[in-house]
């Protein structure tokens, strides 16, 4: 089952969806089927030991949201 991000062009939603066989997403919040595909990534852990729900220590931002930058937010030229 494949994980896509989408770009919902009614509400400007951004959001992923599990997409199986020929079923067509739509947005979670205006139900419009307006969507455009993003470019997506995967993350890869790095073995520190701290799992994607747990919050940053104190003074660490933590990696971009939108690219995965591990700069942080504003790190990359998507932003």
């Amino acid at each position: 089952m494949p994980l896509f991000e989408y770009l919902c062009r009614q509400c400007s939603r951004r959001f992923e969806a599990l997409v199986m066989g020929t079923a067509r997403p739509s947005c979670p919040q205006c139900k419009s089927e307006d969507l455009e595909k993003l470019f997506s990534t995967f993350a890869v852990g790095n073995g520190g030991g701290r799992s994607a729900g747990d919050a940053a220590p104190a003074g660490e931002t933590g990696s971009c949201g939108t690219c995965g930058d591990p700069r942080g937010p504003g790190s990359c030229a998507i932003n």
